[in-house]
């Protein structure tokens, strides 16, 4: 099914996902990765807000593999996924889940002797396989069998009769902030897998973007990565971010246009209150459409007529208003730019997070139902 670009002048909020742009950063991963490593396309939380099923579309010709948060995720993938490309559950799956996971082919993580025997009961009932994928924790803290139990686990997932050791992987939870701790998480990873002896075709996996980007170079025996965030354009380190092209442009459009004198307060609380006679704009969006109420009061801009114009008080549920006095002509309807570029001035995710103290991720996956979205 062919998709359709907005019509007309544009709905109240919206946001355009170029997926050119999203197939060039997934080339940019590979490129990174190695000729030796596969990708694996993190599409979790609706594809990082940018639409699970057009994403998948976009891009099962360029990936090996899709990441998914859970089943719910992974039954979405293969529907939009013709050519079944393996889906792996990132996260621990309920034990009522573990029937639908076997029965629809799909490939798991898992910790604990109990998940593997769950799994083992399960497949068998089936008459299947269950695809594991043995997490390991090197220091994230949020799952994984520990390094000490890790060669345990592994002679008991090929010792089962009914699971296969798929895959074996682990996590980075500072790959973006501590140099030193991730070299150490990737040196005990490593030993680790010269501990025990695995099949051939087992796939390993370590980097997330930010491993990917920043230490790609000392994983030479992965043969899978994980980026979620670069995927959608945005660099977590510094190094290739100018190689990687944002995906996301979010739009608001102008309600109205409005004098305010001296001493008018703008938005709840009044925390804003002007100095002197301005001009200001009235935006279609708020926070919920997904734009951060704690940008509120911290310089955070959007680009009217290729320029940037400030927020004023506080962001609320439905509307925005920011200060146009500087700006020559502005009309009811026209487009103004929360994300994205516009002539020479960009507003990038990134900026957005840091004036709302949060991170790009959050931006993202924060973007609502009622942003209609649009690819081309």
């Amino acid at each position: 099914m062919p998709l359709s670009p907005l019509e007309g002048s544009g709905p109240r909020c919206s946001a355009e996902i170029d997926l050119s742009a999203l197939r060039h950063n997934v080339r940019t991963c590979q490129e990174i990765s190695g000729p030796d490593s596969g990708v694996m396309a993190v599409v979790k939380a609706d594809a990082y807000g940018h639409g699970l099923k057009p994403v998948v579309a976009a891009l099962e010709s360029e990936v090996d593999w899709f990441g998914v948060a859970n089943l719910q995720e992974a039954e979405t993938v293969r529907l939009a996924s013709p050519e079944g490309k393996p889906v792996l559950i990132l996260s621990p799956a309920l034990p009522d889940e573990y029937r639908r996971i076997v029965s629809g082919r799909h490939s798991a993580c898992v910790s604990t002797v109990e998940e593997i025997e769950s799994y083992d009961e399960v497949a068998g009932a089936l008459r299947g396989k269950a695809k594991l994928h043995l997490a390991v924790d090197t220091g994230m803290g949020r799952m994984g069998v520990s390094p000490g139990h890790f060669k345990e686990l592994v002679q008991k997932i090929e010792a089962s009769e009914n699971c296969v050791l798929e895959g074996v992987g682990s996590h980075f939870p500072s790959a973006d902030e501590d140099v030193d701790f991730t070299v150490k998480q990737i040196e005990s990873f490593a030993r680790l897998l010269k501990s025990v002896s695995l099949p051939a075709n087992t796939v390993v996996h370590l980097a997330n973007s930010a491993g990917l980007i920043g230490f790609s170079e000392k994983m030479p025996f992965t043969t899978l990565s994980r980026p979620g965030l670069a995927i959608y354009g945005v660099s977590p380190l510094p190094g290739r971010a100018n190689e990687l092209r944002p995906a996301l442009k979010w739009k608001a459009r102008v309600t109205l246009v409005r004098e305010l004198p001296a001493g008018w307060g703008v938005s709840y609380g009044r925390t804003f209150v002007t100095e002197k006679p301005m001009q200001v704009a009235t935006l279609s969006a708020g926070y919920g459409d997904g734009y951060p109420r704690h940008a509120s009061g911290n310089g955070a801009d959007v680009l009217i007529n290729e320029t940037r114009c400030p927020i004023l008080g506080r962001v609320t549920m439905d509307q925005i208003v920011v200060d146009v006095s500087h700006l020559q002509n502005v009309s009811r309807g026209e487009e103004a730019i929360l994300i994205g570029s516009q002539g020479d001035e960009i507003i990038s995710a990134a900026e957005i997070a840091e004036k709302a103290g949060t991170i790009p991720w959050e931006i993202f996956t924060g973007l609502t139902a009622r942003v209609e979205r649009a690819y081309r």
